[in-house]
């Protein structure tokens, strides 16, 4: 185990070791539920993460499995120790929980961990890098599928994802599409600040930002966007689309979104070029004008 894990680690450490040895041993989650007169549904949540398991579940759940290394179990009991001493997470709050998908749960428990984020943005600045005012602007579109108090915690979400964000260490890059920074979303003023708050996270450090700019014969996703976040030894992706959204660790479907990702990064709009054309935005949006400045940039 590596020193130091804290328990949301601890925890994925843990479950990953127990689906692996469930698939090297042949068996179904049906199977090993029958074999420890479990429910279906527990094998389920500890193997997704919902539930942390117990020491006194782990060790009769290795032995089915195969697991008989001294030195292995011992390392899985002792994470599996540790994710259980965390305290419950603000997003875990009852108001949280109804209004955040299982999905967004998960990401922005990874978020607090991550050592490197990568993302990629199609239609709007990602959650935690969107200023207050863009934030109500975007969930007011969704009222006739969320109610008020939903609009709300959700927007009060991406506010305490920023604060933490900002916090700690992280590596952060960003990749957008040209049409996010074009869409006036909030109106020329609401975007025009948003666009300056991006612009300063960009100077000051915190994000690395290139923009894939409609010149460009490149096609990262066809109609999602997603995030790729460093955990210790591995990587995870968040996918979001317009009706869904999923947390993914099959690591083929990981690495696809990587090489993707890194090939479209080299190819697209420098980071200088890219605020060069952030800033041209802010100065048509500030003298009123909402259709956006020819790009040059390529």
């Amino acid at each position: 185990m590596t020193e130091g894990d804290s328990p949301t680690i601890a925890r994925r450490r843990v479950r990953l070791a127990l689906r692996q040895a469930r698939e090297r041993a042949g068996l179904t989650q049906n199977q090993v539920a029958e074999a420890m007169e479990w429910s279906h549904s527990k094998v389920i949540r500890i193997e997704n993460g919902d539930v942390s398991i117990s020491q006194n579940d782990l060790r009769p759940l290795l032995a089915l499995l195969g697991v008989k290394d001294k030195a292995v179990v011992a390392d899985l009991v002792a994470a599996a120790r540790i994710s259980r001493t965390r305290q419950q997470a603000w997003y875990q709050a009852a108001e949280f929980r109804d209004t955040l998908t299982d999905g967004m749960r998960k990401l922005i428990e990874y978020e607090s961990e991550a050592s490197e984020i990568r993302s990629y943005s199609i239609y709007y600045i990602p959650g935690h890098l969107q200023t207050p005012a863009y934030a109500e602007a975007l969930m007011s579109r969704f009222e006739d599928e969320l109610s008020e108090d939903q609009r709300t915690r959700r927007i009060e979400a991406r506010n305490k994802r920023r604060e933490v964000l900002e916090t700690r260490p992280v590596a952060f890059l960003l990749m957008v599409d040209e049409s996010v920074l074009r869409r006036t979303i909030g109106g020329p003023e609401v975007f025009a600040e948003q666009l300056r708050h991006l612009k300063r996270q960009a100077q000051n450090g915190y994000v690395r930002i290139r923009m894939v700019p409609f010149s460009l014969d490149a096609s990262v996703t066809n109609n999602a966007s997603f995030d790729l976040l460093q955990l210790g030894q591995g990587e995870v992706l968040y996918r979001e689309t317009g009706l869904n959204d999923e947390m993914i660790e099959d690591r083929e479907a990981i690495a696809k979104h990587r090489a993707r990702y890194d090939r479209v990064w080299s190819e697209a709009a420098g980071e200088e070029d890219t605020i060069q054309f952030i800033e041209r935005q802010i100065k048509e949006l500030e003298r009123g004008n909402t259709e956006a400045a020819s790009p040059d940039n390529t």
